[in-house]
């Protein structure tokens, strides 16, 4: 019978054999599992099974989640990868280790302030001796207090409509197009809460898997360009790849990949 854990274990035996066709440490490669929709039972059964990268496309539902196994806390690394609004960035700022879907320079600016104003100086633990007798707050759910929060810069590489992320679309022979990204990168990068650690994209979808490695040729190359122009900056992570296209996103560099269905299967399933 197949279960989560027989799931993850064919998931990451796909990405071991991805990169050793690719000649890439396996380990340079982490397996985010997507249990959006799914609720926090789901979650402590992968849990248990050996995954421990989860993420959230919502802030609300992760919140619940994240409440939900808080006495795991500590050895849960939780990501944001939906698109994040505005107003949900203080509770974004105390919930999440990474958040993948920085998308704009004004939505920088304001997680940029809520993390100052949610997370404290230094590495303190969150949980007080009363912590068992009252209600946990986003804030507390927080593993960490350190003062910078990781992030993800979304990249929009393909042009396609629906996609967020910075816009660009062409940028490979438009100059302007990768100027205006600079800059905007620029003041992003003097946000002093904020830690960029790479990019994320999202190809559009199709039936062949083929078809994403053109956008994540693309991403992969932006990356090289800002490591250049902005080598103070750590840019190793490369977020893409889904169930149907993570093993392309391996070849082409991807340092995340965010599997749901593939681990998960569709809402309800057990196991």
């Amino acid at each position: 019978m197949e279960t989560i854990a027989t799931r993850i274990a064919a998931v990451r035996e796909r990405i071991a054999a991805t990169a050793r066709r690719a000649s890439r440490p396996v380990e340079e490669i982490t397996l985010v599992g997507v249990t959006k929709t799914h609720p926090p039972e789901v979650v402590a059964r992968a849990l248990t099974d050996g995954l421990t990268e989860f993420g959230e496309n919502r802030v609300q539902e992760a919140e619940a989640k994240i409440a939900a196994l808080a006495a795991d806390r500590a050895r849960v690394t939780w990501h944001l990868i939906g698109h994040l609004q505005r107003n949900k960035a203080r509770k974004a700022a105390a919930l999440f280790d990474l958040v993948h879907s920085l998308d704009s320079l004004r939505l920088a600016e304001t997680l940029n302030h809520a993390v100052g104003e949610t997370r404290g100086p230094g590495d303190q633990g969150t949980r007080g001796p009363d912590s068992e007798t009252r209600s946990a707050s986003s804030e507390d759910l927080l593993v960490s207090r350190s003062a910078c929060l990781p992030v993800l810069i979304q990249v929009n590489v393909s042009g396609e409509a629906s996609k967020e992320g910075f816009a660009l679309a062409g940028w490979e022979t438009r100059p302007p197009i990768l100027d205006s990204f600079l800059a905007e990168v620029e003041a992003l990068l003097a946000l002093p809460h904020l830690r960029v650690r790479g990019l994320m994209t999202i190809a559009p979808w199709g039936a062949d898997p083929e078809a994403s490695r053109p956008t994540f040729r693309s991403a992969r190359r932006l990356r090289e360009v800002l490591a250049r122009r902005f080598p103070q900056t750590d840019w190793a992570a490369l977020s893409m790849g889904m169930t149907d296209d993570f093993e392309v996103a391996i070849e082409e560099g991807a340092t995340l990949v965010r599997v749901g269905r593939a681990i998960f299967g569709a809402r309800g399933v057990q196991g």
